[in-house]
């Protein structure tokens, strides 16, 4: 008995020339040239009239003979797809990551539907945002966020300060270089917090993601390696449709 996944593998071959056969029916029908013929032949009215000789087309395309090869060639794509749809419904298998059953007896099209899911959420994880590695965090429960230990910065002021490089006299005034001072105000007192995660939590999600990529895989495989029995819907199909 084949299996399903030399069902799957032969399926899309199948499609492409049933689809290329019908393609090719219908264009032959649609041209009338194809199905027409004529057969004329000249008899002079006596022995002594001129002879002319015989004209003859043949018709190229028989519409039943178009139909019978149609059905045939759909036949094979109907109960291939019949036999891949039949056995998805048996197709099953677990989901195990490190020994530990996540889903049992999958089945096969839940698998593919997973499959392309893990792509989204790898993706997605991949670009998680992650702490600046330059500070140094830890978790701020009341907050509950992350935070970098508090760091305290002086506030200054600029205070202008003169400095008489030389006194008043009587004939010139003093000499004054006005200069400024930074002179302490008060603390700012500095906390950052950041929503972001851990560079090492983020590289554990992806490999979880990619942990259950290959066991969602591996599944996979293994359900499309059920046996399969052939189903035959197309002859009844098309006795129907075409007889």
């Amino acid at each position: 008995m084949p299996k399903l996944n030399q069902v799957i593998a032969v399926e899309k071959s199948v499609k492409s020339k049933a689809h290329a056969d019908l393609t090719e029916a219908h264009q032959q029908l649609q041209k009338p040239a194809l199905l027409s013929g004529l057969s004329r032949t000249y008899r002079p009215k006596d022995d002594e009239g001129e002879r002319l000789p015989p004209e003859s087309t043949r018709v190229q395309v028989r519409t039943p003979e178009v139909l019978r090869k149609t059905a045939e060639v759909l036949t094979q794509l109907f109960d291939v797809v019949a036999t891949k749809d039949w056995a998805n419904c048996e197709a099953r298998a677990d989901v195990v990551v490190d020994d530990e059953v996540l889903i049992a007896r999958a089945p096969v099209t839940y698998l593919l539907f997973l499959e392309k899911q893990l792509v989204d959420l790898h993706t997605f994880v991949k670009k998680l945002p992650v702490l600046d590695p330059s500070e140094s965090w830890v978790e701020d429960a009341t907050q509950d966020c992350f935070a970098t230990e508090a760091v305290e910065t002086v506030r200054t002021k600029k205070v202008p300060r003169n400095h008489v490089k030389a006194e008043a006299t009587e004939k010139h005034p003093a000499q004054v270089d006005v200069y400024y001072e930074d002179i302490p105000m008060g603390y700012w007192r500095i906390v950052k917090y950041s929503g972001a995660l851990p560079a090492r939590r983020v590289a554990v999600l992806l490999e979880r993601v990619e942990k259950l990529q290959r066991a969602v895989k591996y599944a996979r495989e293994e359900a499309n390696a059920v046996e399969v029995k052939n189903q035959k819907v197309g002859d009844a199909f098309f006795s129907y449709l075409f007889d």
